[in-house]
């Protein structure tokens, strides 16, 4: 009789213990399936990938210095160098209202103190004393010291009769970008700019008032030349032309964006087309920026106290930039 009741609890025990498992199991697969979800819409694409690379003559012509600039047979690259004679430059074929801007550079070795290698947006040309100016630019160095990455955005003046206001974030790379080439980005919408290095955003520049936000039409340009008055720990080393020519590579050209001269594009396509997340960025760029400009950030303007005594209105309230909002 106890045998009997035994199995007969185990019997009833039994179909209820399985329909546990399946729910859990069934849970389980839910939540899995949430998550792989979540993941997917995290997946890190890389923002080159979404764009044409150009041959060089499509996009930009040669500025000045002709004679220190080499273009491939191809047309997919670029060299440029400084010598004691000059540096050379190119500039888009057109201007633009927005866009996306990239290029991969590789930097010289070894001392080139006092030499910038850039990438940059600017109409200096157009406004002369006032003009505009989104940055990426190499400061050079000495041997066994990184380069610097500066990134920087001027409105309306560079200092020619007016007050100097650079926003400038340093940065020390996490590799050394005289190996290889390496993506250097700059994505510019009507609502914000975010600098990019291999599609990996490390800093973004929000429209919070106009004054401090370029809004005119701005010209892609790259270019080397010497700037040993301040480039290389504020002038204390100088361009040694012993080690000249200072060279820098271009190649894998994008210049994806609304030409001023395109009355039927938006201004806003970037938006549409880059935005995956909060202000153009997902949660997991937006991490990853965090981390960058915690670890890698050297210099920031907004923290600068004796240049800035008085807080300049894009900064924080507690003199630190909001660079993720």
């Amino acid at each position: 009789m106890g045998t009997s009741s035994q199995y007969s609890s185990s019997a009833f025990l039994q179909p209820r213990s399985c329909m546990n498992i399946i729910a859990v199991f069934i849970l389980f697969t839910l939540l899995n399936s949430i998550f792989h979800v979540h993941g997917e819409s995290e997946k890190h694409i890389p923002v080159t990938s979404k764009f044409q690379t150009i041959n060089f003559y499509n996009g930009y012509s040669n500025l000045w210095g002709p004679q220190h600039q080499q273009v491939s047979e191809d047309e997919s690259s670029t060299t440029i160098w400084l010598d004691s004679s000059s540096g050379s430059g190119f500039k888009s074929l057109k201007a633009y209202k927005s866009g996306f801007f990239s290029a991969a550079i590789k930097l010289q070795a070894g001392y080139t103190a006092g030499v910038i290698a850039a990438l940059y947006l600017s109409n200096n040309q157009d406004y002369p004393g006032h003009h505009d100016e989104i940055d990426i630019e190499f400061l050079g160095t000495t041997p066994g010291k990184p380069y610097t990455l500066q990134t920087n955005v001027y409105v309306n003046g560079t200092g020619d009769g007016q007050v100097l206001t650079g926003r400038e974030l340093k940065f020390h790379l996490w590799f050394d970008p005289t190996e290889d080439f390496h993506n250097y980005s700059i994505l510019w919408t009507p609502s914000y700019i975010i600098f990019y290095v291999d599609d990996i955003a490390i800093r973004k520049y929000p429209r919070r008032i106009s004054s401090t936000y370029p809004l005119r039409p701005l010209w892609v340009y790259g270019s080397i030349w010497d700037a040993s008055s301040w480039a290389t720990e504020n002038g204390k080393y100088r361009a040694d032309y012993r080690y000249q020519p200072f060279v820098a590579k271009f190649s894998r050209f994008i210049l994806s964006g609304c030409p001023v001269s395109d009355s039927t594009c938006s201004a806003t396509f970037s938006n549409s087309l880059i935005s995956t997340g909060t202000g153009g960025l997902t949660s997991q760029e937006r991490s990853r920026m965090k981390s960058i400009q915690r670890n890698n950030l050297v210099y920031n303007y907004c923290k600068d106290r004796e240049r800035y005594p008085t807080r300049l209105p894009e900064c924080g309230k507690r003199y630190a930039p909001s660079l993720i909002n």
